[in-house]
């Protein structure tokens, strides 16, 4: 090849092109949470307790699994967590057993003044002759215990067990063996702890750190044979966050890598592969400034996905050198493709509209960022590529027919024979049409392995999973609480017929200022408690004045000013309530979670027509959005494709063309769909996506084989440049389908096969039937 002519204009442009990219890569932070994935809910409600959800208490909880060991270490390796945890402010509470209010001085103060406010069971404060009497004796047996001398005090001024109670109110409703002090799961050797952090579960810089201070603290117990397990939203998220930056990361670098080899194998010239960089860094970067500029940030699958259309967005520029003889003009090249290249264009870009008008900001950013990185490259492959391709004078390394190309042209003569499986595949789907599955599961960044694990330490400790819950509005807080005290005999009911098995709501750990009078009003008078004190210590070895300090209490206990939510601030407790009791936009909100849920509908219908609760199946609720959306994506596509078809029988202005490319492009969506069928996955929202994509692809294919091409040399141009533009395409597509983030896993194994079958599909059924034999060709 001889030198370029006006190399450095090439030269300065592709500089520009790099620092421009620089530039948006550097200003443009990527998104790496799940949340964009996710339905955003059909009305104000569901929306609203979607947002709580997810920045709420329960992507607070990181419930932690200790195995692999006799369990004499694993209670050591838990008590030495919840110490060392316990210590780290990030921590709202670390649970296993031992229940930490228990050992905090002022806390446990404020906690056992107010005990008689506080305590649920009415016993407590049920304080006649005989109850007291058999309190009495118990406080005897507590005292002759091993534990009796060091909390004497406490174990005499509270005979009834108040504060015991009102400490164990505060613990989750876990199922669980208490073994060495410390929980254990109910059917296996596994220490159990339940945590709860400050910061929202979609902190994921914090969470990061929290997760880090969990393995260290984990490490520094110096385990013997034991493993760590640990599990929750906030761990999830960060986890898929690490995967996907990996991905990303692994992406960048290796398709960058493989579509170089590609193309200086194709054109053995540095000097194309400047030429080909100019629309891609455009093309990337004006995608992603318009998917910031239209969704406001910027996902990291949306630029994994854009990453791999470094393989497609490339097709365009390849296209145009790919088919130039040296020496030649661009207007002459262009006058052979362009009619092709522009309706390639239009019609993968109106396939892409179900990605795009889905409805799921995700998946809408990654068919806008494909759609405007397809445009962007055509663009710039029309009116900005042809001057440099010429003053560098750019052009194939091999051209002009082979005898292998010729054999292989031979084969469309044959065509009616490929039709064959086409027909199978046909008869595929009408025996065993694809399922098509619109639950939420299909955008699970998470394996099955990691969900398992997830539902078996949630039934253990009986954290709730947020699939049914409760918003309890109000006017003011103390309007919440006394809200969700009235549903507390309805609860009380469906635990007694088995419907669910607890429930966690702000009440719980601090009731309302009514509630709180009301149990103080329950208490005796000071004469009627001092008489009935007198008459239980009869026969029991204790001095006169041995519960001075407990009737002085309940005296106190009378009079004392109710509990408040500012007077827990700074506590363990306020941190558990807050997210559980708070106020938005002037209206305060309670959220409720029943545990164990074994009857949904049962639950909801219990519900109907209270007044300020709205109940929300979440799991049904997300599905039903989920399938709204795929419904709302084939509606789309159906729109798309008929608008396509309409402008290639525009554009191709051929009855004979028309069917060509039509053809091959239902065969590729046939057979794809068939093979999905066989495999027995079923059809997803991201399956349908993926689908559209290829889709395009095809279409691309199938106008170049289907354009008029007049000799052998422009055949095999095609053929060249048609196999480099597939090849990269499914490379790219393939490295997709290694990824970690099952979504794009998903996306790269189906385009990957998709746009192989496009490319074979196009040769033999959109291309011209030879009408000279191969041996004719040289």
């Amino acid at each position: 090849m001889r030198h370029p002519t006006k190399p450095w204009m090439l030269a300065v442009t592709l500089l520009a092109c790099a620092l421009f990219a620089a530039c948006v890569f550097m200003s443009i932070p990527l998104r790496l949470d799940m949340a964009g994935f996710l339905p955003k809910g059909h009305d104000d409600g569901t929306r609203f307790l979607l947002r709580e959800v997810q920045g709420g208490v329960a992507g607070t909880v990181v419930m932690l699994g200790i195995e692999g060991a006799p369990e004499p270490e694993l209670a050591r390796l838990s008590m030495g967590l919840q110490k060392t945890l316990s210590a780290d402010a990030r921590f709202v509470s670390v649970l296993n057993g031992v229940f930490s209010v228990e050992q905090a001085g002022a806390l446990r103060t404020l906690v056992f003044r107010h005990r008689y406010q506080l305590a649920p069971d009415d016993a407590v404060r049920t304080m006649g002759p005989q109850t007291l009497h058999q309190a009495f004796a118990t406080v005897l047996d507590e005292l002759d215990s091993a534990a009796g001398p060091a909390f004497a005090d406490m174990i005499v001024r509270d005979p009834t067990r108040a504060f015991v109670q009102t400490v164990q109110a505060f613990e989750p409703d876990v199922h669980v063996r208490v073994r060495s002090g410390v929980w254990f799961a109910p059917d296996r050797a596994r220490a159990l702890l339940l945590l709860r952090t400050q910061a929202p579960g979609m902190d994921l810089a914090t969470q990061a750190q929290v997760e880090q201070s969990i393995r260290a603290a984990f490490a520094g117990l110096h385990p013997v044979h034991a493993t760590l397990l640990m599990s929750g939203p906030s761990v999830f998220a960060v986890s898929s966050a690490a995967g996907m930056h990996r991905d990303v990361d692994r992406m960048a670098l290796c398709s960058v890598i493989l579509v170089v080899g590609v193309l200086y194998w194709r054109f053995r010239s540095f000097w194309v592969l400047a030429a080909i960089g100019v629309p891609f860094l455009l093309s990337l970067s004006v995608a992603m400034l318009v998917v910031r500029l239209v969704f406001g940030s910027v996902h990291g699958i949306a630029f994994g996905f854009g990453m791999t259309m470094l393989g497609v967005a490339l097709d365009y520029p390849v296209l145009l050198i790919g088919h130039r003889d040296r020496g030649e003009g661009p207007q002459a090249t262009l006058r052979r493709i362009g009619q092709s290249l522009r309706l390639g264009v239009a019609t993968a870009v109106l396939g892409l509209t179900g990605m795009i008008f889905c409805g799921l900001p995700g998946l809408a950013q990654l068919g806008t960022f494909a759609a405007v990185g397809l445009v962007v490259a055509a663009v710039v492959t029309l009116y900005v590529m042809p001057g440099l391709v010429v003053a560098a004078d750019l052009a194939p390394h091999v051209s002009g027919p082979s005898r292998p190309l010729s054999v292989v042209e031979g084969l469309r003569r044959y065509r009616v024979l490929y039709v064959v499986p086409v027909v199978v595949c046909g008869a595929v789907l009408w025996w065993h049409p694809p399922i098509l599955d619109t639950r939420l599961a299909a955008l699970s960044p998470l394996p099955e392995q990691a969900r398992r694990m997830d539902d078996i330490l949630r039934a253990d400790l009986g954290v709730p999973d947020s699939s049914l819950m409760l918003a309890v509005s109000g006017n003011s807080a103390q309007a919440v609480l006394e809200r969700e005290e009235a549903l507390v005999p309805l609860w009380g009911q469906l635990q007694h017929s088995g419907m669910v098995a607890g429930v966690q709501d702000a009440a719980r750990f601090l009731p309302s200022v009514r509630m709180q009078q009301w149990r103080a009003g329950q208490l005796p008078p000071p004469d009627a408690l001092h008489r009935a004190i007198a008459t239980a210590q009869e026969g029991l070895p204790f001095q006169p004045t041995a519960f001075d300090g407990f009737a002085a209490d309940v005296q106190a206990a009378q009079h004392m000013p109710p509990l408040l939510p500012q007077d827990l601030s700074g506590t363990p407790i306020a941190a558990a309530i807050t997210p559980l009791l708070f106020e938005r936009g002037g209206q305060w909100y309670g959220l409720v979670f029943p545990e164990a849920v074994r009857n949904h509908g049962a639950v909801e219908q219990a519900l109907a027509g209270q007044p300020g609760v709205l109940v929300v199946d979440m799991r049904k609720e997300v599905d039903d959005l989920s399938a709204y959306h795929t419904q709302r994506t084939l509606r789309w596509m159906a729109v798309g494709c008929v608008v396509a078809f309409g402008v290639l029988l525009v554009g191709l202005r051929s009855a004979s063309r028309m069917l060509r490319v039509v053809g091959a492009v239902g065969a590729v969506q046939l057979t794809m769909l068939a093979i999905l069928a066989l495999s027995g996955q079923p059809l997803t929202l991201i399956h349908l996506i993926a689908l559209q994509f290829v889709l395009g692809v095809s279409l691309d294919y199938a106008l170049f084989f289907a354009r008029p091409q007049l000799d052998a040399h422009e055949r095999a141009r095609t053929m060249r440049t048609l196999l480099t533009c597939n090849a990269m395409t499914v490379l790219t597509f393939g490295l997709l389908a290694t990824c970690q983030t099952p979504l794009l896993c998903v996306i790269g194994q189906t385009v990957a096969m998709g746009v192989a079958l496009a490319m074979v599909y196009g040769f033999l059924l959109a291309g011209q039937r030879p009408d000279i034999g191969p041996t004719h060709l040289s």
